[in-house]
């Protein structure tokens, strides 16, 4: 592989690419960029406001990422880390707002109180726990904290009517929370590559097959789903950002390192409420635990969200099964990617994940009555009757081989190629919120030389904190005075 390559293919028009194709765009601008989607819009799988959380996930609510260990210490390692990242993120972005290559940022994103949410002596113990070791980090030293249901509801009244009074509860407060339709911010960068003539984009066109030539580089094979005709693309750089499909067509990429992985595909679906006076009690995004077995993707959350101008509730995600990799993928796509090589990993993490596969046969079984009653639990009044189903994405959980076992992974993960050749993204949450951290990460491991001697000047442009240490109260708050500014994060 050139040290400096000419020419990228990215499978998928996703906010992975879309980032993707402004770093390396902005480390070389000599670098010819095609990107190929299978579906005749941008944005529409994973990084569809529907399919995603749109949490901005910044660790102000999710309480996944402060485990407790069975000392009661609580564990806020990955929680900085998040933050950290999402700070990166919102630099990223103001540098779009900024540079036109997107439009005012509150198309995009909206500010959105983050809370967390919990009921029960256990449960309150770990929250002020919580509070109490991330409200000495900089990145969290706004957070409120409070145990009073007066004050709960001056936060909002939603989860608070209703509530027995005897009955212990606790919440955290981030005012600089955000909600983040990363659809259409997918679909503005993609717009603003375009017109500055940075790319070559092309939908309903399908990566079906890639092969390593003997000069290092990559023949990709292309069909184009209106005249169903097949085109051959070379590249020196792949990148596959297809979301849940990533894993077969890296499977497909015959890198000694895809043999290491498998994946088992969750689903998700919503309860939506669009009863305007119930929506005007609540504007928040709130958080609560787990249960028991469940996956990070489905921790329970009732959120503001504004989506295509229709301002909504929404709760869950409860998880849905279904074989399909893709929300439009297909049937067979589960089967498609167990072989010879991963079957007996994969039974493996079967077997020694039963709570998980419990619990996914429980939450099919649900019925509407039944999510309400879940619901109930954040939101006390709740009327079926206001509330209606909707399918949120597929995510597809990686299982990765470790001692010839199989161990199921949370988060996002990039699977690269030795020779920094290929690379493809895997995993879910944090995912869309940490995607600028994930694609530097990416452009490190595969494209060392080029980064050696254009790096730092070209990033710290676009990302004034790279390089350092957003533990800093100084820097914190000149990076979220600029970015709060400019992407109108506080109203």
């Amino acid at each position: 592989m050139e040290k400096q390559p000419q020419e990228v293919v990215l499978v998928g028009a996703g906010i992975m690419s879309a980032t993707l194709s402004i770093l390396l765009k902005k480390i070389n601008p000599a670098i010819k960029i095609s990107v190929f989607e299978k579906l005749d819009k941008i944005g529409f799988e994973s990084s569809d406001a529907f399919n995603n959380a749109g949490t901005g996930h910044s660790a102000f609510c999710e309480l996944n990422y402060t485990p407790m260990d069975k000392n009661g210490v609580v564990n806020i390692d990955k929680a900085i880390n998040i933050a950290k990242q999402f700070e990166t993120s919102k630099e990223f972005w103001s540098y779009l707002v900024e540079n036109n290559y997107v439009s005012s940022p509150e198309k995009f994103l909206r500010p959105t109180p983050h809370m967390s949410f919990v009921w029960g002596d256990d449960d309150v113990n770990f929250l002020r726990k919580r509070y109490e070791k991330l409200s000495q980090h900089p990145l969290f030293k706004e957070m409120e904290y409070s145990e009073d249901i007066s004050k709960i509801k001056e936060w909002t009244p939603l989860i608070v009517d209703g509530r027995k009074g005897n009955e212990k509860v606790a919440a955290t407060h981030m005012n600089l929370g955000t909600d983040v339709n990363f659809g259409e911010l997918t679909r503005q960068i993609f717009k603003g590559l375009q017109d500055k003539n940075e790319i070559t984009l092309e939908t309903e066109h399908e990566v079906k097959d890639l092969t390593r030539l003997s000069n290092g580089k990559w023949a990709i094979k292309v069909k184009d789903l209106k005249s169903g005709s097949n085109k051959a693309v070379n590249a020196d750089f792949v990148f596959i950002g297809a979301g849940g499909g990533a894993i077969l067509l890296l499977q497909k990429s015959g890198i000694p390192e895809s043999k290491k992985f498998g994946g088992f595909p969750v689903g998700g679906q919503w309860l939506i409420c669009q009863n305007e006076e119930v929506i005007k009690k609540h504007h928040a995004k709130v958080y609560g635990k787990a249960k028991i077995g469940a996956p990070p993707m489905s921790v329970p959350h009732l959120d503001t969200r504004v989506i295509d101008g229709k301002q909504s509730l929404l709760f869950g995600p409860f998880a849905t099964f279904s074989t399909k990799f893709l929300k439009y993928g297909s049937n067979c796509d589960l089967f498609k990617s167990v072989n010879v090589g991963n079957v007996g990993f994969l039974m493996n993490c079967g077997l020694n994940n039963i709570d998980l596969t419990k619990y996914l046969i429980e939450q099919v079984m649900l019925s509407k009555a039944k999510k309400v009653e879940s619901l109930r639990e954040y939101f006390p009044e709740a009327k079926l009757e206001d509330w209606f189903e909707q399918t949120a994405g597929q995510r597809v959980q990686v299982i990765e081989q470790q001692n010839g076992k199989g161990v199921l992974k949370f988060g996002t993960e990039i699977v690269t190629s030795q020779d920094g050749s290929i690379s493809a993204l895997l995993g879910a949450s944090p995912g869309a919120s940490t995607s600028v951290s994930a694609m530097l990460n990416l452009m490190k491991q595969c494209f060392p030389e080029l980064m050696k001697n254009n790096w730092n000047e070209a990033i710290k442009e676009m990302i004034p904190s790279y390089g350092e240490d957003l533990a800093q109260a100084e820097l914190v708050e000149a990076s979220r005075a600029r970015t709060t500014k400019v992407l109108k994060i506080l109203d």
